[in-house]
């Protein structure tokens, strides 16, 4: 049987630090995972579900976007995705009667991991202005509370539909159209607060918002970056294919400002070998300052000019430079030059906290490389220089001729299972006008052109009484997005707030004047609709769209799937009491596509280049793969038809004295918002959240010591921002840099501290000082 969720909030006075891992995964890993899935799910629910997790005929782990090859394990998802698999099929249960014994101001009180740890939401619930208990509310009055507010809108811009990554192809396609139809772009989703630097800079640069290569490039690159990424913790899966690429003969370089076990040494818990011995991985670590990245890469791209001007060569070429690849497929290399030739070593130095005999070995890793792939996550897409940082990933990609060939190229790994798809799926406040043609003719209505809120921006239209209605597709909506405290007071002023969603938190929480948790189906559960058992589809973070089919009995008789809810709204937004379409609204028979997906994915094929024979094609196994145009044929959909070099300013932070650079990250007991458990064990964390990790010498100069307690103060445009009672850490980490948890930390970033172009939160460079605080804590 499973046990009993905990009965209180993590007890920050239990917290204990030990010394750092040197290693990851492991007997440790698995033991761990099958320690939660027990507690959840009791022992034979824990074998039927772990046994279908990224299964062909089984259903896509929910844990992260990482891509499989089409022959699986048999054991095919690691340590984290145990634990999200777990927690949605958890035999735990969030029913009316937890709302009648708790009211909303009790439970504001306690802390995520307490509500992420109550089980699955069974039934739809409703907060009626000034009351202060959820009561539980038919599905057809739910959602005419919806369509009423909506209909009584004075502009369709009034409304804010957000998404989280976690929704399918099927039920995202569907969730845009009906917001199309209402007649507003105002599409925010979880891309804006994480990856959206990625797709900006990509774009630009070579045409499309996507990685460049496929699980068997990164396995037989023969130079590997992996920059802001902790895999071990947030990526397990990937750990497999760096050791793949490590036994073909590839270096790895790590770019962090904090040592990360999974990448120091893998014990791959597959093999014996992977057991007994294990991967050491990274063959330099390179404990960059926070920001500093920008810095780093055109200190290589002068390096290879340099050795190109003294006479040098890569493998397989007579110079450094890649010129038939330059001359052919880019433009734009004259400014990128002049800037490379007017930044000082000195400065390089400064910025990246590196020292030169460092930085001349990394380029020298560039010139012994004839296929260099870069991966990247958050550590590089939330500053406020992101864009201009991977930009010069790309130049300095570009001048090799490290994009459109075996073994090389970029590789932003993703977070959420179908973030990528989400986008491709039209969710995204500022599609381009092709899309909107083809969706227009496939359904015969006229969509909204002016550009929607992203995230930030619906905030501050909440924040400004200019939305009156919320919905949430999945998600903690408060607590991953920045500045918390200015974003709960911003829901506060709509009329409605809608979540949907799996599991309590948050978010469910921060309310208009009213609002309605509506319960959905998990990507475990079976999803039975008239036409029989339905599937749906996700796309990895290369580009690899395939199935996914749920098993489970669904964790209550009320629950609805995402595209049931979205469809039976837009069925009675959208047509009159005959079933007929209103006028400029998408003409489409909502409920039969709520009865059979594959009609949605007819739609989808219309609408999306790439999806031709779409139903045909993911009865293959592993699916097939989208059209990348740069890594299929070395063409790019950019203005000028080629890859675009760009000359960009140096940017990093200088700190003020006394102050810190503080990075927002996870722990390893986390994904996301979603707190599993009390352990960052890699990092030496244990019963508790609240650190500060700190290095010891900007300890010492501050006037505290190891295991003082303080406050954290960040400070931008003459405002302060306080998040209170942490735990110094003494740790391996820059000078005049730290690292906390998110969401706890949230509060610190500031609403209008985003990236220039591409309006991210910049969670990893926000400006600190520490104040004492009273409580002490023993080790």
């Amino acid at each position: 049987m499973a046990s009993k969720a905990p009965r209180d909030n993590i007890d920050e006075s239990k917290l204990t630090v030990t010394k750092p891992k040197t290693k990851a995964v492991g007997i440790p890993a698995v033991t761990n995972a099958l320690k939660i899935s027990l507690e959840q799910m009791g022992p034979l629910r824990s074998v039927q579900t772990l046994m279908a997790v990224n299964q062909i005929d089984g259903f896509d782990c929910m844990g992260c976007a990482w891509p499989e090859h089409d022959k699986r394990h048999k054991a095919e998802f690691c340590e984290n995705g145990a634990k999200a698999v777990a927690e949605e099929a958890t035999r735990r249960r969030v029913s009316p009667e937890f709302f009648e014994t708790y009211s909303v101001a009790e439970l504001k009180t306690r802390d995520d991991y307490w509500l992420g740890q109550q089980g699955r939401l069974t039934h739809p619930m409703v907060l009626d202005e000034g009351a202060t208990h959820y009561r539980p509310i038919e599905w057809d009055d739910a959602l005419e509370i919806i369509a009423q507010e909506i209909r009584a809108m004075d502009n369709p811009d009034q409304a804010i539909f957000y998404t989280s990554g976690r929704t399918s192809n099927e039920a995202a396609f569907a969730y845009q159209l009906l917001v199309r139809g209402v007649g507003t772009n105002n599409l925010p989703d979880c891309s804006n607060m994480c990856h959206e630097s990625s797709g900006s800079a990509l774009v630009e640069t070579i045409g499309i918002g996507k990685g460049s290569v496929s699980l068997t490039d990164l396995e037989t690159a023969s130079l590997i970056f992996v920059a802001g990424q902790n895999p071990g913790t947030n990526h397990p899966r990937m750990l497999s294919a760096l050791e793949k690429a490590k036994k073909n003969g590839a270096a790895i370089i790590s770019v962090n400002p904090l040592p990360e076990a999974g990448l120091l040494k893998f014990e791959n818990p597959q093999t014996v070998s992977g057991v007994l011995v294990g991967t050491e991985l990274t063959d330099d670590f390179l404990q960059i300052r926070a920001g500093g990245d920008q810095a780093l890469f055109q200190g290589l791209g002068k390096y290879l000019l340099e050795a190109e001007r003294a006479g040098r060569n890569t493998p397989g070429l007579e110079t450094v430079l890649d010129h038939h690849f330059i001359r052919n497929h880019t433009v734009g290399i004259e400014p990128y030059l002049q800037q490379l030739e007017q930044v000082e070593w000195d400065e390089i130095v400064e910025a990246t906290g590196l020292t030169r005999e460092q930085l001349n070995a990394t380029g020298e890793r560039l010139l012994a490389s004839n296929a260099t792939i870069v991966c990247w996550a958050m550590g590089l897409t939330q500053h406020k220089h992101s864009v201009p940082t991977l930009r010069d990933v790309v130049n300095v990609l570009l001048l090799q001729g490290n994009i459109g060939k075996p073994g090389a190229g970029v590789c932003p790994v993703r977070g959420h299972s179908n973030v990528q798809g989400d986008r491709t799926m039209g969710i995204f406040e500022k599609m381009p006008e092709k899309f909107h043609d083809k969706l227009d003719l496939e359904f015969q209505f006229q969509s909204p052109r002016a550009h929607g809120y992203d995230t930030v921006a619906a905030i501050r239209a909440m924040r400004d009484g200019k939305a009156r209605v919320f919905v949430g597709m999945g998600g903690n909506f408060v607590k991953a997005a920045p500045d918390t405290e200015i974003t709960e007071q911003a829901l506060a002023n709509t009329n409605l707030t809608v979540q949907i969603s799996t599991k309590l938190n948050y978010s469910h929480l921060a309310v208009g004047k009213r609002a309605l948790i509506l319960p959905t189906l998990g990507r475990t559960e079976r999803d039975a609709q008239r036409s029989g058992d339905q599937r749906v589809t996700v796309e990895d973070s290369m580009s690899a769209v395939h199935a996914s089919r749920g098993r489970l009995k669904p964790a209550s008789d009320l629950l609805k799937s995402e595209v049931a809810i979205v469809c039976e709204l837009g069925h009675k937004l959208f047509t009159d009491a005959n079933g007929t379409p209103l006028a400029n609204t998408p003409k489409v028979d909502w409920l039969a596509l709520r009865d059979d997906y594959s009609l949605i994915r007819k739609h989808i094929e219309a609408v999306i280049d790439g999806f031709e024979n779409f139903e045909e094609r993911i009865q293959n196994p592993g699916g097939f793969v989208l059209p990348h145009p740069p890594r299929d044929n070395r063409e790019f959909a950019t203005a000028s038809g080629k890859a675009h070099f760009t000359g960009n300013h140096l940017e990093y932070l200088r700190v003020p004295e006394g102050r810190l650079i503080l990075q927002t990250l996870r722990s390893h007991d986390q994904y996301n918002t979603t707190i599993y458990g009390k352990d960052d064990r890699y990092r030496g964390i244990h019963n508790g959240r609240r650190v500060v990790l700190v290095n010891e010498n900007d300890v010492a100069e501050l006037g505290f010591r190891d295991g003082d307690m303080v406050h954290l103060i960040s400070e931008f445009q003459g405002t302060e921002r306080r998040a209170e009672n942490f735990r110094i850490v003494t740790y391996s980490t820059p000078k005049g840099c730290a690292a906390a948890y998110y969401p706890e930390t949230n509060v610190l970033v500031p609403l209008d501290s985003v990236a220039d172009t591409s309006g991210t939160p910049t969670s990893k460079s926000v400006i600190v000082r520490l104040e004492p605080a009273k409580a002490t804590v023993n080790a």
